[in-house]
């Protein structure tokens, strides 16, 4: 039996890759970027009007001008026109380039427009400081043409999309998602839409990693096999010439059903552990068929299976599509706890902020492994480490969260 430390490390090792795929910008968001994202040309590209008003040269205010004829009318999209008088104004509108011969905007708050009897009209100034180059976004401000926008290995969030058109890529090269079978095992498991038997349970443990998976625009395909060795050997084989990862949930502890760690050692899968010093989830299997397949074979137990794939499974998935790995999260233990077993301990808890800013968590234990309901009152599972059996209120400890803090 290994330890969670040894067990992560080992996982980690693997350099398992899915490689990459060329696709629409429309389709790209939540994907894991493959390529540089770099400016095409200035952020933004001209010395832009961020105020409809008008648009002047401040040498003329610097010498007293208050009153500006208007020369004409600018709007966004339009070629820049030039300031014929230095003591006249070109009325502008937000977006627009900034016309020839002027250097500053004021907005249409600070002035009145007058009509002149010959049918002129003329912004009158009702402020007396101004600005010089004010209200103006400059050429280039943000970002200079050339400039990497974007390194490989970024998620794709709806910024990184507007970026991307905003420099003409409509086409985004990011890494391929990888096949990925979802296998069950168990007599005692039936279909969602069935009746259980006394005896029976309804399956849920896929349908939990299927949405996990989704996360990331992943559909893996669920597979279940009965409690029967030739028929786990053969489903087995065809899922391994298939998929790039295989995880599985039961039937890999000590039971005299439990056929699938024999299963896949025939089917040439390399073994690299299979229990690890942890609760819940301690009969863990992990093996790979270098450069071919990986395996996660996790505890049936429903809360274990969550264990299993957000502490192992989620972390290498995100290192195999190039993305980065989150930054590690603490929480402060909201009330003591005991623990005696020589075990790293997945404590379930519920988060709370208080009003200094500081992430609490407030255990909320259940009734074991198998208590999956138990899920629904938790935001996240605090990593209690092995070596210690006393937890002292507002010591803090890692934090696995499997909730956003806007749906806590």
């Amino acid at each position: 039996m290994i330890t969670v430390k040894e067990a992560f490390q080992t996982i980690m090792q693997s350099n398992f890759r899915f490689g990459t795929e060329t696709i629409p910008l429309e389709q790209a968001v939540g994907r894991v970027l493959r390529e540089s994202l770099s400016a095409d040309r200035d952020f933004p590209p001209y010395d832009r009007v961020t105020m409809d008003g008008i648009a002047i040269n401040h040498a003329a205010f610097a010498q007293g001008k208050r009153s500006f004829p208007i020369q004409s009318t600018q709007t966004a999209g339009s070629p820049p026109q030039k300031l014929h008088q230095p003591t006249a104004c070109i009325e502008i509108m937000t977006g627009a380039m900034m016309p020839e011969g002027t250097d500053t905007i004021i907005r249409y708050e600070d002035f009145s427009v007058e009509t002149l009897e010959n049918g002129t009209r003329e912004a009158v100034l009702q402020v007396d400081e101004v600005v010089w180059r004010q209200n103006v976004h400059f050429q280039g401000e943000d970002r200079k043409q050339g400039d990497i926008l974007r390194e490989p290995g970024s998620w794709l969030s709806p910024a990184e999309i507007s970026v991307a058109a905003k420099i003409g890529q409509d086409q985004l090269q990011v890494s391929r998602l990888p096949r990925i079978a979802l296998v069950s095992s168990g007599d005692e498991l039936v279909e969602i839409a069935a009746t259980p038997l006394p005896y029976q349970i309804r399956r849920s443990n896929l349908y939990m990693l299927q949405a996990a998976l989704r996360e990331w625009q992943i559909e893996a395909q669920a597979f279940h096999l009965p409690d029967h060795p030739d028929t786990i050997l053969a489903a087995l084989q065809d899922i391994r010439d298939q998929f790039d990862v295989m995880i599985l949930s039961g039937g890999v502890s000590k039971g005299k059903a439990d056929y699938i760690p024999e299963a896949l050692e025939k089917l040439g899968v390399t073994k690299h552990f299979h229990r690890i010093a942890q609760r819940p989830g301690k009969p863990l299997w992990y093996g790979e068929i270098p450069d071919q397949l990986q395996v996660f074979a996790l505890p049936g137990n429903p809360v274990s299976t969550f264990i299993g794939f957000n502490r192992y499974v989620r972390p290498w998935l995100l290192q195999s599509l190039g993305a980065p790995l989150p930054r590690p999260a603490y929480a402060r233990l909201a009330k003591e706890v005991l623990f005696k077993p020589d075990l790293t301990y997945f404590l379930q808890v519920r988060l709370e902020m208080d009003e200094t800013g500081v992430l609490l968590a407030q255990p909320i234990e259940g009734h074991g492994s198998g208590d999956l309901a138990n899920l629904m009152d938790c935001d996240g599972f605090l990593e209690l480490p092995q070596g210690k059996n006393h937890f002292q209120a507002g010591e803090s400890y890692p934090l696995i969260p499997y909730r956003t803090l806007r749906q806590m």
